[in-house]
């Protein structure tokens, strides 16, 4: 017999979603706080009148919360993997 451990994040007595590891589920629960509040900005601004729409919209801005930081200016693009790569040998190659 095994013993399986299973994180559940659940929002008004619903079960969202179910994870193996807390840290997934964590994260999970982080990002519907992030819905909500987006929901009740939206909601405040009166540009979105449909419910249905507003939550999908504060869902998706909350699943990209990164991308949206970029946007805002809040945060930095990561440089591509390719360039960190390159200057990384390039350093190497300096030092040798």
């Amino acid at each position: 017999m095994a013993v399986i451990v299973k994180y559940v994040v659940e929002r008004n007595g619903e079960e969202k979603m179910t994870f193996t590891s807390k840290s997934e589920a964590d994260a999970y629960d982080k990002m519907l706080d992030i819905a909500d509040e987006l929901f009740t900005f939206l909601g405040e601004s009166e540009l979105i009148e449909d419910e249905a729409k507003q939550e999908e919209m504060s869902l998706y801005l909350a699943k990209h919360k990164e991308d949206l930081l970029i946007a805002l200016g809040a945060k930095r693009k990561p440089a591509p993997k390719k360039a960190k790569i390159k200057a990384v040998q390039d350093e190497e190659s300096d030092a040798a």
